[in-house]
């Protein structure tokens, strides 16, 4: 009895082991700490710099932006999101942004980041943004607006 669990746990053992290196396989490897967190500061980066094609460059395929308050409240994607991002260069031009608590969650099939971003200007705008990455590219994001942003 003793040598059957014996066997039992080595053979589960092994099949997760075999499950594991397929998800690996199908997923294209595994996702490392910190590429979400380099996207997602090179994405902050762009949109300081007022430079619209940088921040269109980080999108995938069917992005969508949800752009929660302000005057370019909406939901944005295709052309929407060269529209939104022209329209919100233009009136802020160059910016400083403050990263603030920022948070990677990552998994094989993607990672999400969130943080508090201050971007200082003509304006000072907080923003508790939140980005899902999938293959190496944004393809959500939450732009909230948050005036009674305390900390960052």
């Amino acid at each position: 009895m003793k040598t059957m669990n014996a066997f039992k746990a080595r053979a589960l053992t092994t099949s997760a082991f075999a499950m594991g290196l397929a998800a690996v396989s199908l997923t294209g490897g595994l996702a490392y700490a910190g590429d979400g967190e380099t996207a997602a500061r090179a994405h902050i980066d762009a949109i300081a710099k007022g430079d619209v094609n940088g921040i269109l460059a980080s999108y995938g395929d069917g992005a969508v932006l949800h752009w929660v308050g302000g005057p370019l409240d909406g939901t944005h994607h295709g052309d929407g999101l060269s529209t939104v991002w022209s329209q919100f260069t233009k009136a802020q031009g160059v910016l400083k942004a403050e990263v603030g608590g920022l948070r990677e969650e990552a998994n094989p099939a993607g990672t999400t980041v969130s943080a508090n971003v201050v971007f200082q200007g003509q304006k000072t705008l907080p923003v508790y943004y939140v980005m899902l990455f999938r293959g190496g590219k944004l393809v959500d994001e939450v732009w909230q607006i948050s005036p009674n942003m305390t900390a960052y």
